[in-house]
């Protein structure tokens, strides 16, 4: 099954917005992908449907939309947890996003174990929602947080990071995909690191889970979070993935309906995961969203567009090379994900991501949530292509043929 080839002309004609014509005719060509995908026709009918003919509050009504909405609601929890192979559906909570299921590590985790001069290791790669959470714990806790650099390759060094491990360290967070470098780490081999000295580890696989085979019981981490927008899903919800038992040990940090099982005058008790972490109303329709995506991506095995966005990257790496001035960050195609990010001397990426648009390619400038990331490159900014699975070959040709031709002429 693994052998089967992804089309990319097939794949287009469920996405109604890539048929949108741009300034002066020209058709666009989408490449901000590792910001936000675009959505399949099954995806906007699947929500469509519901709002139309069966919506409702889940899980608080006896009527027949109440539970046919908290029906479809829960099925979503169990094609998700078979997509990522979660050995419990227990173990899937629903969220707004990966920066959610971050944030609800760091409190419901974070504050019950961290103590003064416990140290949080993040890398150099990270986005911000994988920092910014870890400082404000390490504010409230007094813990640390230190950063595992990156090589000059745009990979991380395993052994650096067993020097870089303590009697101290508490948690190990990283990216399984850098969104700047496209660098994929190895997650097993890093769990397995922190693991064997005792470390809680939390993966952010925002832009893994969209793109390649995810195995959360073959990674062996404590958490796993994700979002929906980025798998060809709404925004609005994400999911966070954690061992059943650690779980179940945690308080949650929201509070309000459906996550409680009683409240008296003298305090409340919780119900059991996942629904002790979804306080108040979910993102109902955005929920079912997800799972339709999951099932439109289930249509081909994950290999099939991991390889098709190899390939890609691989055009589009090979062609950006011969241009003049133009470096691209992070590592070479077989050590990284569908995401090139990239420099042009004299040219801001600015500049140069508008005039790209004004020849209708949607490509993403800015520091992408990565400032540590940039300074540490001795930039400020870069211009990032990312691809999906509706990409073409000809779309990536023709993009790198229009960039060296704007670069040309801003020089």
């Amino acid at each position: 099954m693994t052998d089967i080839a992804l089309d990319p002309q097939l794949v287009r004609a469920d996405f109604p917005i890539l048929s949108r014509v741009m300034t002066k005719g020209r058709p666009l060509v989408f490449l901000d992908n590792a910001a936000s995908t675009q959505r399949p026709v099954s995806v906007i009918e699947a929500m469509d449907r519901v709002y139309r003919n069966a919506y409702a509050n889940v899980h608080r009504g006896a009527h027949t939309l109440s539970e046919e909405c908290s029906d479809l609601y829960e099925q979503a929890r169990h094609t998700v947890a078979r997509f990522i192979n979660a050995s419990h559906v227990e173990e899937v909570v629903f969220t707004s996003g990966t920066t959610m299921s971050i944030n609800l590590v760091a409190h419901a985790w974070g504050e019950e174990r961290l103590r003064a001069d416990d140290e949080i290791l993040v890398t150099q790669m990270e986005h911000h929602a994988n920092l910014v959470p870890w400082f404000q714990l390490a504010e409230r806790t007094n813990a640390k947080v230190r950063f595992l650099p990156i090589e000059a390759d745009g990979t991380l060094s395993l052994d650096r990071l067993r020097a870089m491990l303590s009697e101290r360290t508490r948690l190990i967070a990283f990216a399984a995909v850098s969104n700047v470098l496209g660098t994929r780490n190895d997650v097993a081999q890093i769990v397995r690191i922190a693991r064997e000295a005792g470390v809680a580890t939390l993966v952010d696989a925002a832009q893994h889970v969209p793109h390649d085979p995810t195995d959360v019981q073959a990674w062996g981490a404590d958490f796993v979070a994700f979002s929906g927008h980025k798998m060809l899903g709404p925004t609005g919800v994400g999911v966070l993935w954690g061992r059943r038992e650690l779980l179940d040990s945690i308080q949650p940090f929201l509070g309000g309906g459906n996550m409680i099982e009683e409240v008296t005058e003298q305090g409340f008790t919780t119900k059991a995961s996942p629904a002790r972490f979804e306080a108040g109303t979910p993102p109902i329709v955005e929920v079912i969203g997800l799972a339709a995506a999951v099932d439109y991506l289930s249509r081909w095995p994950m290999e099939a567009i991991a390889r098709h966005e190899h390939r890609l990257t691989e055009v589009a790496m090979a062609g950006m090379s011969r241009i003049d001035g133009l470096r691209i960050l992070g590592p070479a195609p077989d050590q990284r994900a569908g995401i090139v990010s990239f420099v042009v001397d004299g040219v801001s990426p600015h500049d140069l991501c508008k005039f790209l648009d004004l020849r209708g390619f949607a490509l993403r400038d800015g520091h992408h949530c990565a400032m540590p990331l940039h300074r540490s490159l001795g930039i400020d900014h870069s211009a990032r292509a990312s691809f999906y699975l509706y990409n073409t070959v000809e779309e990536v040709e023709r993009f790198v043929e229009t960039l060296a031709a704007t670069i040309e002429k801003l020089r």
